[in-house]
């Protein structure tokens, strides 16, 4: 499983005016930001900037300009996918280390949605052991028990991050990953396709 949530675009009048920087042509520019926000590219700017964008990374450094927040909660074996792409990309995740014996572990904890039922009762397992290790760290503050749970937590184990990267990070990651054989993946390039104007940037460009 995968969540992506507390989305914000932010920058985006900003980015579309340096656009326009190296021909001095921001007198054609027809970019509005209504009061409350909300950004509408004029049909002249979004020619120039698919121009740009297929034109190669070189051209659309403007996408670069284009920040997105957002919080994600995946199991730590997309995370360690994800972790491919740490230029231009800041994470601040929950802490493994200082928090996980805070809470009794659960089905919950865990992306299990596909699992076989041989496998979710191995899981079942895994979390009982889990949770009996957790239990005497809390009472005793054993450095045994917490080896235990650190080595035998499953990479199905979710974790929060709260995630800052751009655009042309995502334009990187939906063009690889976009038909991905993990879900999570799919997903997660879904969410990104629906960002504002991310399809008319992102992926037109490179399909007309």
């Amino acid at each position: 499983m995968i969540k992506l949530e507390k989305i914000k675009v932010m920058n985006m009048p900003t980015a579309i005016r340096g656009m326009r920087n190296s021909m001095n042509s921001w007198e054609l520019s027809d970019t509005k930001t209504s009061r409350d926000g909300v950004t509408t590219i004029g049909p002249k700017d979004l020619a120039l900037a698919r121009r740009l964008v297929k034109a190669g990374s070189d051209e659309r450094k403007f996408l670069r300009q284009i920040f997105v927040s957002l919080d994600i909660t995946a199991p730590l074996y997309w995370w360690k996918e994800f972790d491919t792409y740490k230029v231009g990309t800041v994470a601040n995740s929950c802490s493994t280390m200082h928090k996980i014996t805070e809470k009794q572990f659960s089905r919950k904890d865990f992306s299990c949605d596909r699992m076989t039922p041989a496998a979710l009762a191995c899981l079942d397992g895994v979390i009982s052991v889990l949770e009996e290790r957790r239990q005497v760290f809390v009472e005793t503050k054993a450095p045994a028990a917490w080896n235990d749970i650190i080595q035998l937590l499953p990479s199905s184990y979710n974790q929060l991050r709260t995630v800052t990267l751009n655009y042309e990070n995502l334009l990187n990651m939906y063009h690889a990953r976009k038909n991905h054989k993990l879900q999570e993946w799919r997903t997660y390039c879904l969410e990104v396709y629906c960002l504002p104007y991310f399809r008319e940037l992102c992926v037109d460009p490179f399909e007309n």
